[in-house]
């Protein structure tokens, strides 16, 4: 299996360049790999949004790593139609897996993944 790798949003900060460009600050949402999953690289400050964009009911887990001796994945969360969940900010211990990346996977594509790198 090879996990789709998301891309991050920065946000714009305190004083960004203005005027502000068109869609500069814009969260940008990737159509969630119900097969393969998805996965971003780890800082030790990333917010994870999950937006269930379908009209039933789907599930979201993020994978942990065992952190002295205990798991804490969060697993088969439940979103509603439309909902919008955050989880975060995930630190490294704990979550990191091996490759540096931090691992989610949706229980459907209805599901649609932003990560947000916060300064």
């Amino acid at each position: 299996m090879a996990r789709q790798t998301l891309t991050k949003t920065t946000p714009l900060r305190s004083y960004p360049t203005l005027p502000l460009a068109a869609d500069s600050a814009d969260v940008v949402f990737t159509a969630a790999d119900a097969t393969n999953k998805e996965s971003f690289v780890a800082s030790g400050n990333d917010l994870v949004l999950a937006w269930n964009s379908g009209a039933s009911t789907r599930t979201v887990t993020i994978t942990s790593v065992a952190l002295n001796g205990r798991t804490g994945d969060v697993t088969t969360y439940s979103l509603s139609a439309g909902e919008i969940a955050v989880f975060g900010p995930f630190q490294v211990a704990g979550w990191r897996q091996t490759d540096g990346k931090i691992y989610h996977e949706p229980s459907h594509a209805d599901v649609k993944w932003a990560i947000i790198a916060l300064p």
